[in-house]
């Protein structure tokens, strides 16, 4: 018989072995922990905040047990499983305490196995760990971090749980059932919302570990989500405006001649960015003098410019670096089980060529504060206060987690947390050093980053229309993983010619996205200038090895470098993003407040419109903006469904058209679809006067 009683506040249920804990974590929260043996282990990264104090009701019957806190109820039940290999099990359910209502239950695939919660050893204290739950017919699902799959439903989707360039791994997922609920496990494994049956893995694992919360719709859950794992702090006002990035500045002075240029034409601009290889080698996180010689001087002329600076920093250590040999000894790199570095391989500027890296573990706080002395004596004594954190994932190429090994356990283990404590890192060293709102613009995240003030964006995207189109729900996905702050390269990453028309197009439609998005950043690894364009159909060539490109300084990525046509509607986009700030403003300061999203789906503010659900091609932009970009070349109108139970205004003619509608706009260049709450019309549509410049 199973063994049921109260403990911390929380009910333990030890049966068959395995010993189980529902424990009051929130408001409306429960947090469920369970592991083979008679006691539960304690979680070497844990993304949920400690919490005191927390009651719940607990009754305990024959044979089954149950806790309820606030509007969440689970109940254990010892079920008979006829024909199975295991004859007996432990089933949690959860309900709405206040109508009985099932939110969510444990269930099988099969009959016979495996069980609910599955723990498949591979040491004494590790286990490969499944978990399957019931699949409900109508349900949506929302979150799970920054995907490129496009779907803005994830029902019917499977998911990888691995940091990888472009796809951020934030375990955390929203129901239209009225739940929310947090993989609390920075393992490797995958998520899987089929039909037929929720399942969650992890390749390795201590034991099992997930927080679920009810709420009256997304708004609640995300909001419960972000008190849970922490909210971000106020973002500094020069992060709303403009960013000017390519792949890359190659030196000082090449930087502050765009600057220079950007100031003498009056065209507004926050911050300006030095991408990599501005340092000497991977690993000694410093200028490159030959380079960067005044770095000082360079800050201190900027910022009586009114523009920021932003340095990329990568977590890799080359072999050749001047700390590597230490760094090695001390036990300071991530390394495979073997023993040898856990390597990508990269070009470096010296020795220049191809070279093999590895990074510096995160999981050791010694590691750490290693890595941040070099970054606080080399950047942020010389003025810098703001960093791109990219490779933060870490990536390696083969993806190899299982053959990790970091200062917590195998890569398997604990590789999705990475970022996390990355992030961490510099942000509680920017507030040592006197600079809280420095700002983080990072390649991943994890559950929690939010509340390092982590600037989120959508990694080497490619610059065609597909991935322009999936930028929108991965936007809007990071935002219901409580990523509020997020951002993409306008115009893609790779294979973008200035010289093309056809990217030209490209380049503008992403630009006005850009400019309702929450960061506006224009960043892209552009073809060489002297490369002629592709033709229609033929492949892009950047007339060299990728390898050297990367150390010289690409194509031209400035709002004046796609001829004149294109400049023109640019500058009048930066005149528009400027007069959207103050909405903007306001926005980032809710968002740090609740956790509402800045860019958020359609049904997160028209939560009882089921139609609305797999929405990904329109937003609202803070409360009030409804915006639909264009996503098909050629495409000069489009049509807009509006949701119901408000009047909508459209932002440039001010028609009026009811909710419930689909009218057809206009849409030349530099207009995109925008469409204003009736009752905030008044004070919005100034925004969209060009007059007002």
């Amino acid at each position: 018989m199973a063994a049921f009683r109260e403990t911390d506040g929380g009910l333990e249920c030890q049966f068959m072995g395995e010993t189980l804990r529902i424990a009051p974590w929130g408001p409306d929260a429960l947090r469920v922990r369970a592991r083979p043996g008679l006691g539960l282990a304690s979680p070497h990264v844990d993304a949920l905040l400690p919490v005191d104090g927390q009651s719940a009701q607990i009754e305990i019957g024959e044979g089954r047990a149950s806790i309820t806190r606030g509007r969440i109820r689970a109940e254990i039940v010892l079920t008979d499983r006829y024909g199975a290999d295991i004859k007996r099990e432990a089933v949690i359910r959860f309900l709405r305490a206040d109508t009985s209502a099932e939110l969510l239950a444990e269930t099988r695939s099969h009959f016979a196995g495996p069980r609910t919660r599955g723990f498949k050893a591979l040491a004494s204290g590790s286990w490969r760990l499944e978990q399957q739950f019931r699949a409900y017919e109508g349900e949506s699902l929302w979150g799970m971090g920054q995907p490129q799959h496009g779907a803005m439903d994830l029902k019917g989707v499977s998911t990888t749980l691995l940091q990888q360039n472009a796809h951020a791994v934030i375990p955390f997922v929203v129901s239209s059932r009225g739940y929310g609920l947090l993989w609390n496990n920075p393992a490797v494994g995958k998520a899987e919302f089929a039909r037929n049956v929720t399942r969650w893995t992890a390749e390795a694992a201590g034991g099992l570990d997930y927080w679920i919360t009810a709420g009256d719709g997304p708004a609640e859950i995300v909001r419960a989500y972000v008190d849970a794992t922490g909210h971000s702090p106020d973002i500094p006002d020069w992060v709303s405006g403009f960013w000017q990035c390519k792949l890359r500045y190659r030196t000082q002075d090449e930087l502050m001649s765009v600057a220079r240029k950007y100031k003498r034409r009056g065209l507004p601009l926050s911050c300006i960015v030095v991408d990599f290889f501005a340092w000497t080698r991977q690993g000694e996180w410093k200028f490159d003098p030959n380079d960067w010689p005044d770095p000082e001087g360079m800050v201190a002329e900027l910022a009586e410019m009114g523009i920021e600076l932003v340095v990329s920093i990568w977590p890799t250590v080359s072999a050749s670096s001047e700390h590597y040999k230490e760094m090695t000894e001390r036990g300071l790199l991530l390394t495979t089980e073997r023993g040898v570095p856990a390597v990508i391989p990269f070009p470096d500027k010296d020795p220049f060529g191809p070279g093999f890296f590895t990074y510096v573990d995160a999981f050791n706080p010694a590691a750490r504060d290693y890595h941040w002395d070099l970054v606080k004596r080399n950047y942020v004594d010389r003025g810098v206060r703001n960093f791109w954190l990219d490779a933060c994932e870490p990536e390696m190429r083969p993806a190899h987690p299982e053959n990790v090994r970091t200062a917590l356990g195998n890569g398997a283990e604990m590789l999705c947390a990475y970022p996390l404590l990355h992030e961490e890192t510099y942000r509680k060293g920017l507030t040592q050093a006197g600079v809280p709102d420095g700002a983080l613009l990072c390649r991943s995240a994890w559950a929690g980053s939010q509340r390092h003030g982590v600037i989120l964006w959508s990694g080497d995207v490619w610059s065609d229309w597909d991935w322009f189109r999936a930028q929108i729900p991965a936007g809007l996905h990071a935002g219901m993983s409580g990523m509020g702050w997020w951002t993409t390269d306008i115009g893609g990453f790779y294979d973008g010619h200035g010289g093309s028309e056809a990217f030209r197009e490209l380049l503008v439609r992403w630009f006005e996205f850009g400019v309702f998005s929450p960061i506006c950043r224009l960043h892209g690894f552009r073809v060489p200038d002297d490369v002629p364009p592709p033709g229609p159909g033929e492949p892009v060539t950047y007339g060299q090895d990728t390898f050297s490109i990367f150390t010289s300084s690409g194509g031209s990525n400035e709002i004046w470098s796609f001829g004149e046509r294109v400049e023109e509607v640019l500058v009048g986009l930066l005149a528009l993003r400027e007069r959207l700030r103050p909405y903007l403003r306001d926005a980032f300061a809710h968002y740090a407040r609740t956790g509402d999203p800045v860019m958020a789906p359609l049904f997160y503010h028209f939560a009882h419109q089921p139609d609305l659900h797999d929405r990904g091609d329109a937003y609202m932009l803070g409360p009030d903006l409804l915006v639909a970009p264009i996503l098909e070349p050629g495409a000069t109108r489009r049509d807009v469904a509006l949701p119901s139970g408000e009047t909508w205004i459209d932002a440039w003619t001010g028609a009026a058209h009811d909710g419930g509608t689909t009218p057809s706009v206009d849409a030349p260049w530099g207009r995109i679809p925008v469409f204003i709450r009736e009752s905030k019309a008044a004070a919005l549509r100034p925004i969209f006067d060009s007059s007002t410049d």
